[in-house]
């Protein structure tokens, strides 16, 4: 067998050039950005934080439970509207009945193998009153909060 090389050569020499495009939407700078894509912080937070408390305060009673993000699935319940703590507890709506309510989401979490939550507030929501209460005593009982 014969070995033959042919040699192609290059009719066009090497040199830096840049090649100029029509002009598109995606050159320009201010439009290059998709309008509806989220930030990166947007997409990879629910993993990286992925259990969420949620806490629901009425002028009746309290309700808080964990959810993960991902899934959506809840976690832990607690609420001073349940059989058990609706007759024990003098008060449905007072710092006493956060303190327990925080109680039973830390201990249920705990069963649920979940030791990390996190905790978004609402537009113009402090962590104070009887938010404060409930968040205090979530990390007495032993749960990490991450921002």
């Amino acid at each position: 067998p014969l070995n033959l090389r042919i040699k192609h050569s290059n009719p066009m020499p090497k040199q830096n050039f840049v090649v100029r495009a029509a002009w598109t939407r995606r050159s320009r700078g201010e439009v290059a950005r998709k309008p509806n894509r989220k930030s990166w912080k947007q997409r990879t937070d629910m993993y990286m934080r992925p259990f969420l408390l949620n806490i629901f305060f009425s002028k009746r009673f309290f309700n808080a439970k964990v959810m993960h993000r991902a899934t959506s699935k809840v976690i832990s319940v607690a609420t001073t509207n349940a059989k058990d703590l609706r007759h024990t507890l003098p008060s449905l709506t007072d710092d006493n009945a956060c303190r327990v309510m925080g109680k039973l989401i830390a201990e249920r979490s705990k069963e649920a193998d979940v030791y990390v939550l996190a905790y978004e507030p609402r537009k113009d929501e402090r962590i104070e009153g009887k938010l404060g209460i409930v968040v205090d005593t979530i990390k007495e009982n032993g749960i990490i909060f991450v921002d």
